[in-house]
């Protein structure tokens, strides 16, 4: 038994990464799909619209994907300053309590440093949070 939790440990540093990298693609597959997937009911209502005699210049313009260069949509800065911010108070909670759950488990061997690393990613999305937020003269 003591065998297994040897190979246990000396896997977790790469397995991490290894599961953070397939969930980040997985997670931006289905973010396309849902949005290729309101884009497609979008337009069905609008054919839906102009089959029941509506004038297609009184239907309110269609959402875009790069709805961000005018300032509106999902990529406003105001939307990924609040993403970052979110994404960096979770790494901030994973790092703090990797930290203190690795101290906890070895407390006489510096294992708790694994946690710096999400620890100061998260430092590090919330600064660029700030960086990119609004400014009070921005509309």
């Amino acid at each position: 038994m003591p065998d297994i939790e040897r190979i246990m440990w000396s896997v977790l540093p790469f397995a991490i990464p290894v599961i953070a990298i397939i969930g980040g693609i997985t997670m931006g597959v289905i973010r396309i799909l849902g949005q290729q997937r309101l884009a497609e009911l979008e337009r069905r209502e609008r054919i839906a619209a102009i089959e029941r005699g509506v004038d297609p210049a009184t239907l309110p313009p269609m959402s875009s994907p790069y709805a961000y260069e005018n300032g509106h949509g999902s990529g406003s800065r105001t939307r990924r300053a609040h993403g970052l911010m979110i994404g960096g108070l979770i790494l901030l909670a994973v790092g703090i309590s990797m930290m203190v759950l690795l101290t906890a488990i070895e407390p006489d061997k510096r294992i708790w440093a694994i946690g710096l690393m999400p620890f100061l990613i998260g430092v590090a999305m919330l600064i660029s949070s700030k960086v990119i937020w609004p400014k009070s003269d921005e509309k």
